[in-house]
């Protein structure tokens, strides 16, 4: 195992360079954690939420009724895009 020797003045600058990285991240990810509605739900969770098959979330999407994210094969819709279709779904 090796060691590695620095001044004491580079190790200060290091670590407070360090301790803003952290918290810029913190402030990143709370800021993320305020959105109102930040739990995406799968086509599963679509579908039991408006009582209807895949087959017809795929047919929302396809003709733009459902706004959609697509994430490695995945996809994923924000719960108040697919509130908003509930009256297209219970005509």
């Amino acid at each position: 195992m090796g060691f590695i020797v620095f001044e004491e003045e580079a190790f200060n600058y290091l670590d407070a360079q360090l301790e803003n990285f952290v918290k810029r991240m913190d402030r990143i990810r709370e800021r993320s954690e305020d959105k109102t509605m930040n739990k995406w739900l799968d086509t599963q969770d679509v579908c039991q939420t408006l009582n209807i098959c895949p087959r017809t979330v795929q047919t929302l999407r396809d003709n733009g009724t459902l706004a959609y994210t697509q994430i490695s094969h995945k996809t994923y819709y924000k719960p108040e895009d697919v509130m908003a279709i509930v009256a297209v779904v219970e005509d």
